[in-house]
C-alpha cells in the first residue's frame, strides 16, 4: 500500500519552477533516500509531504489524504508524518524530556505517566537517557539531533521525513545520528523518506534511491542498481564526484 504518492506534481516559487512533473510512489514500510546536487529540489519535495510547502498542480496523496484538497486537515497528516530538520528546532526553554513529551501531551492528549514512560524509553533508544533533565543548550549538535529524532518518534508516526539531518553536524557527531536512523529503518513498519549526502548510509539502509536535479526526478532505482550501474548521465557524474571526495 502506498504511504506517499505524487501524481504530476508541479511546484513554483513565482516564476521559478522548483518541482517538475513529479511522479513518485513510496510504499508503507519503505526506506527511500533522495540524493542529488544542491538546489535540485530534494528539500522542497520532502517539505511538501507534510504541507510545509504547497504544490500548485497535480495530486499529493499522503496516508490516504489529498494534500492539495483545501478540505484536508493538515494537523491530521502531521500526527502521522514526523519530520526531523537540519537544525533540530528544539525548545531551548524546556528540558530534553519536556521537548519529547510536549507534542504527545498537546496533540494526542496522552496520559502523563505513559507519556513520560514512552519519552524515557525513546531517550534510552537514542542513547541519551542520562540527559533527560538537561537543557538543549548543554547538548552537542549530534545529541540535539538524536533528541529531535526521539521527539518525532514520540508521536508514533507512520512515516518519518528527514531533511539533511546530519549536514549541520561536525563530522564526529554524524555517526551517532546515522546509527539511530539505521535502527529506525530496520523497523519494518516505519516509512522513511530521507534527504541526505551520506552515500554509505544510503547504500546500507535504503530500499530505493531517487536522484534529483533541476527540480526533476532523473532516476528512481533499487539501491543496488543505482550504485552499481546508474542509467542517467547526470547521476553517473554526481556519483563519480561524490566518490572522489
Amino acid at each position: 500500500m502506498s504511504m506517499i504518492e505524487f501524481k504530476d506534481v508541479e511546484k513554483y516559487y513565482g516564476h521559478f519552477h522548483a518541482l517538475k512533473d513529479i511522479n513518485l510512489k513510496i510504499d508503507a514500510g519503505e526506506t527511500v533516500v533522495l540524493i542529488g546536487p544542491s538546489g535540485s529540489g530534494k528539500s522542497t519535495l520532502i517539505r511538501t509531504v507534510n504541507g510545509l510547502e504547497e504544490i500548485q498542480e497535480g495530486q499529493l496523496i499522503v496516508d490516504g489524504y489529498d494534500l492539495h484538497d483545501p478540505k484536508t486537515d493538515m494537523n491530521k497528516i502531521r500526527k502521522n508524518v514526523g519530520m526531523v530538520f537540519q537544525h533540530f528546532n528544539l525548545y531551548n526553554n524546556k528540558s530534553v524530556l519536556e521537548n519529547i513529551m510536549l507534542a504527545p501531551r498537546l496533540v494526542l492528549k496522552r496520559d502523563e505517566a505513559e507519556n513520560k514512560k514512552i519519552a524515557m524509553e525513546l531517550l534510552e533508544r537514542v542513547g541519551l537517557a542520562d540527559k533527560a533533565d538537561n537543557m538543549p543548550s548543554a547538548l552537542s549538535g549530534g545529541q540535539k539531533q538524536r533528541v529531535a529524532i526521539a521527539r518525532s518518534l514520540a508521536m508514533k508516526p507512520k512515516c518519518l521525513l528527514f531533511d539533511e539531518p546530519t549536514s549541520a553536524l561536525d563530522p564526529e557527531m554524524v555517526g551517532g545520528v546515522l546509527k539511530v536512523m539505521r535502527e529506525i529503518a530496520q523497523d519494518s513498519a516505519m516509512t522513511m523518506l530521507v534527504v541526505t549526502h551520506e552515500m554509505d548510509f544510503a547504500k546500507a539502509v535504503a530500499d530505493r534511491v531517487i536522484f534529483m536535479a533541476d527540480g526533476a526526478i532523473l532516476e528512481d532505482a533499487s539501491t543496488e542498481e543505482f550504485f552499481k550501474a546508474p542509467k542517467n548521465e547526470r547521476a553517473k557524474q554526481f556519483l563519480s564526484q561524490v566518490d572522489s571526495h
